[in-house]
């Protein structure tokens, strides 16, 4: 089942062109990888898929099981694209406690679990504000797969984090794949991409192209 479909998809910003004719499926159970240089617009894409930029032309079509019927946006997505506006004077716990409370759809218990899972300590009483790139990073991934999200659109997941967290968010990324969710991630580590997708599309030429499959 193909969760995401994009069909010539166009977009420009300001008369210069990011996107023509872009077309991608994302299967259900996937992991994708997107690849190109710094300014190709690969976040730009993100945010198209998700709903908050319009191309200028063609369609993005999300399966009905994963469309909120109240709004246009996707359910169920969980995301990392521009980093979350945290509450610089609480801690990580607090922070995603407040945004957990938005659906209320899980419980203190599962939130410190999920840091856990990403390497934070809900204990510590750090503010945000005195977080390392690191600590924000595991912050917004732990935001990002705490309501078990079935679809992840990760950009950049690894930026800013030491070798072993590294190691430890992939393994985290593969668990969940196994669990039964789909990826779509950025990375400007071959290494991330060669380990972790089963799909990889390159930014080249303002448009998509599919560089390997499994």
């Amino acid at each position: 089942m193909n969760i995401i479909k994009l069909r010539n998809v166009k977009k420009s910003f300001k008369n210069i062109e990011l996107f023509d004719n872009v077309n991608m499926d994302i299967e259900k159970g996937k992991i994708y990888g997107l690849v190109g240089p710094n300014g190709s617009g690969k976040s730009v894409l993100f945010k198209i898929i998700c709903g908050f930029i319009k191309p200028d032309e063609g369609e993005v079509l999300i399966h009905p099981d994963f469309m909120n019927t109240r709004n246009n946006f996707p359910s169920s997505f969980g995301l990392i694209i521009d980093r979350p506006a945290y509450i610089s004077n609480k801690t990580g716990f607090e922070n995603l406690k407040r945004l957990a409370s938005i659906q209320n759809k899980i419980s203190e218990t599962h939130i410190k679990s999920t840091m856990k899972k990403v390497g934070l300590d809900w204990t510590i009483k750090q503010k945000v504000e005195k977080y390392s790139l690191g600590m924000k990073q595991k912050l917004a991934i732990a935001q990002a797969i705490m309501e078990e999200q079935d679809v992840l659109i990760l950009d950049e997941p690894f930026n800013g984090l030491d070798e072993d967290s590294i190691i430890v968010i992939r393994h985290l990324l593969i668990q969940l794949n196994n669990e039964g969710k789909t990826i779509v991630l950025t990375s400007h580590n071959k290494e991330d991409i060669l380990a972790l997708c089963d799909v990889v599309y390159k930014v080249k030429n303002q448009t998509l192209i599919l560089q390997s499959e499994a």
